[in-house]
């Protein structure tokens, strides 16, 4: 059992949390992160409160944000933006392929140091950026690093919201991508149409692996056209939904359409394999 608050570099944007220590941030207060190039401002979207988890793996907050802190986080912001504007620029006056997504700065030893830019794109392939990279330099009195980005990556940087209405779930809680295939869209019984099992990153959607493992154990259910016996009669399995562990089936008797638990129609079934008979054979 320990403390934990949650903070975020952007407004909306990915949640992280820490352990506070000895510091007890409220919501709106600017923090410190230990980042690998040393602590950033975040702002404090979750106070620290007690949680029944233990703590011991999360990192330890630096400290609250004084003046200087916030003076040389809008610096870095500001130096971020002229670099967007400038990489923008020269891609067009280059006549390159690419998008800018997103831009990183790390300031000099000074706050008044040149630094160092990370510029991310996207591309549809390799781009020679050799030229560019030379005038940005130029362009920025720093070192500047480009960097391609995959599709995913892309929409992971840059946030959005997804078909279900909900921000990514790459942009907010997503540590890794997992292999998604489309196996996994059949196995589910869902539409194999691209505009409707596919991202904001154009892939196939992450969620399609949320629900996959309760179909791993599908096998067991009836199949779609196969005849089944039910409290009302006989019937013909139509669809199945192992996550509620019902099957939908039509009626032979008026061709009414319902919904049976699992356990009454498999029950059904196993009654004739006990009594070792088949299943009666009907004409529709």
């Amino acid at each position: 059992m320990g403390m934990l608050c949650a903070v975020s570099f952007n407004r909306y944007g990915r949640l992280y949390y820490l352990d506070p220590g000895e510091f007890r941030p409220q919501v709106g207060d600017r923090v410190l992160v230990p980042t690998d190039d040393g602590p950033e401002v975040a702002e404090c979207v979750w106070a620290a409160q007690w949680v029944g988890e233990d703590t011991d793996g999360f990192p330890k907050l630096a400290g609250l944000a004084d003046e200087e802190d916030l003076r040389r986080d809008e610096l870095l912001r500001k130096r971020k933006a002229e670099a967007k504007v400038a990489s923008k620029r020269l891609i067009r006056e280059h006549g390159l392929p690419m998008k800018v997504v997103a831009v990183d700065h790390v300031l000099g030893a000074e706050a008044g140091g040149s630094g160092r830019t990370t510029i991310y794109f996207t591309a549809p392939h390799r781009v020679d950026f050799r030229a560019l990279v030379r005038d940005l330099g130029a362009t920025l009195h720093c070192r500047v690093e480009l960097r391609q980005l995959s599709a995913r990556d892309s929409a992971r940087v840059q946030g959005g919201i997804g078909s279900c209405g909900r921000d990514l779930c790459c942009a907010t809680f997503l540590n890794d991508f997992e292999p998604v295939t489309i196996r996994m869209a059949k196995d589910q019984d869902l539409p194999l149409n691209p505009l409707r099992i596919s991202g904001a990153c154009g892939r196939l959607m992450c969620c399609l692996k949320y629900e996959h493992p309760l179909y791993d154990g599908s096998s067991t259910y009836p199949t779609p056209g196969q005849r089944v016996e039910t409290p009302d009669g006989l019937g013909k399995v139509v669809s199945k939904h192992p996550p509620s562990e019902t099957v939908t089936v039509r009626q032979l008797s008026d061709g009414a359409v319902k919904r049976c638990s699992l356990s009454e129609v498999c029950g059904s079934r196993r009654a004739y394999e006990d009594e070792g008979r088949t299943e009666p054979r009907l004409t529709d």
